[in-house]
Order: structure tokens, then C-alpha cells, then sequence
């Protein structure tokens, strides 16, 4: 075993001798096909992004391309130069950091609108799956949108992986003060994963621990059961109940 095997964050085994051929892999996925079952929950004003296991960064760059401000926490050498290089112009802060304490994140005292954990949870063992969501939950300004995504089927021999259910995690999740926005079983965006019969079940709460009373109880008229100004909350009547949310172009406007 190499000395780089031995100090590899728990759960990272085997990307980093995989990285040669992952790195253009994950550089062909687009975010609009990833992100697809949550799309409408991605904040479409100017908002704090962190994208926990940010890879090669393909996320990231889309959201900071979109004038978000994003901090990129990746913790394979591999994956993380390779962002760096190919995305440099870009103000992404690249972080060498890692689930479930994430020290490096917790000593820069900042917080987020919006927090991406995609194809991460399933690398943790149970006990680092509460420790993740703990110091996750910290992380989350009032209001914010949590999104999370988790593996179900075959994986490489050489991975760390933990089958996870969607239930324990919303249960989790909600042991921390969030609420269940979203939860929706999809096919991987990768035809290789596809072909070997890999899903995904994307999660999203929202952090209602300590929502603004200004931000409740607003009412719209929207078509569907969300739009992009609106979380979902419940019915007043015939009326549905919303909430803003900081990605809200209305709350945007406001004094």
C-alpha cells in the first residue's frame, strides 16, 4: 500500500488510481442532465454554493459561471488539481477537505445558501453519515436549500461503498432541524452506470430552524406545487402557501 493510499480521506479509496480515465468521465456529464429531478431548486440569483466531493469541478464552474459564489470541497489531489487547472479564470475557492468533519470548512465561519452533496453519502459508514450531518446542518444559512444524492447498485471493487436508504437519510436529515422538500428516484446520467443497473434517489430539505417570520406565510398563485420564487409549503384553502427562499428574484428586490 503507497503512502498516498494510507492518508486517503475515508471513503476515497480507489479514485485516485482510477483518476485518469474518471476525470474526462466526469467532465462529459453536463449539470443540466446531473441535476435534472432538482433543477427548479437551483437559486437563480446570486447566492453562496458549497458543493461537497466537487470532483473536477464540472458543477461548480456552472454555478460560478452563473455569478454564484462557490466553495469547491474535494479532497482527491487528482481530481482537485485537475479543476484547478482546467477552471482557473473562474473564482472558485478549492478546498482540500473532506465528510464527515469537514475542519477546513468549519474554520473559514462561513455559510451557504445552497449545499450539494452528490454522489458522496454513500462512501460514508453510519456513524460518519450523523457526524456528516451534523456539521452539514451548521453550515446552512436560514432558509437554505440542502441537495444530496445517493447510489443505489453494483459498485468498483476498489470503492468504499454503504447502502443507504433514502428513509434513514430524510430521517437523519430531519433529526437536525430540516424539512423534506423533495425526494425522486432517477437513472445515472452515465450509460456505463445505466447499463449496470446503477440509481439514484436525489434528496432536498431545507433548513426551516430558524426561518425570518417575514419570510413565511407570502402566497402566489403558481401553476405548478413550486416555482422559482416559492418553496411549497402547505394550502391556505384553495390557495397554495409558499415561502421565499434566498435564490428568489423577489426577495432580491426587496429594501
Amino acid at each position: 500500500m503507497s503512502s498516498q493510499q494510507v492518508r486517503a480521506a475515508p471513503g476515497t479509496e480507489g479514485y485516485a488510481e482510477d483518476a485518469t480515465w474518471l476525470i474526462p468521465r466526469y467532465d462529459s456529464i453536463s449539470f443540466e442532465d446531473k441535476y435534472r429531478a432538482v433543477s427548479h431548486l437551483m437559486p437563480t440569483a446570486p447566492s453562496s454554493v458549497l458543493d461537497i466531493g466537487a470532483g473536477t469541478g464540472s458543477d461548480s464552474v456552472w454555478l460560478a459561471a452563473r455569478g454564484h459564489k462557490v466553495m469547491a470541497i474535494e479532497p482527491v489531489t487528482e481530481f482537485r488539481n485537475a479543476g484547478i487547472q482546467r477552471h482557473f479564470p473562474l473564482q472558485i475557492d478549492w478546498i482540500d477537505d473532506s465528510l464527515p468533519d469537514l475542519v477546513k470548512v468549519a474554520r473559514c465561519l462561513e455559510s451557504f445558501d445552497l449545499v450539494l452533496v452528490a454522489a458522496v453519502w454513500h462512501h460514508l459508514t453510519p456513524d460518519d453519515r450523523i457526524v456528516a450531518m451534523s456539521n452539514i446542518a451548521r453550515l446552512l444559512k436560514n432558509g437554505a436549500i440542502l441537495i444530496m444524492s445517493i447510489r443505489h447498485g453494483p459498485s468498483p471493487a476498489n470503492r468504499r461503498v454503504f447502502e443507504v436508504s433514502a428513509d434513514e437519510t430524510i430521517d437523519l436529515a430531519i433529526s437536525y432541524g430540516l424539512k423534506k422538500m423533495l425526494e425522486t428516484q432517477t437513472a445515472s446520467a452515465q450509460q456505463i452506470n445505466q447499463k449496470a443497473g446503477v440509481t439514484w434517489t436525489w434528496l432536498a430539505f431545507a433548513n426551516e430552524r430558524f426561518i425570518p417570520a417575514e419570510y413565511i406565510n407570502n402566497q402566489c398563485n403558481c401553476a405548478e406545487s413550486h416555482c422559482r420564487d416559492h418553496l411549497f409549503i402547505g394550502h391556505i384553502g384553495s390557495t397554495k402557501r409558499h415561502r421565499l427562499w434566498p435564490g428568489s428574484r423577489l426577495l432580491q428586490a426587496r429594501p
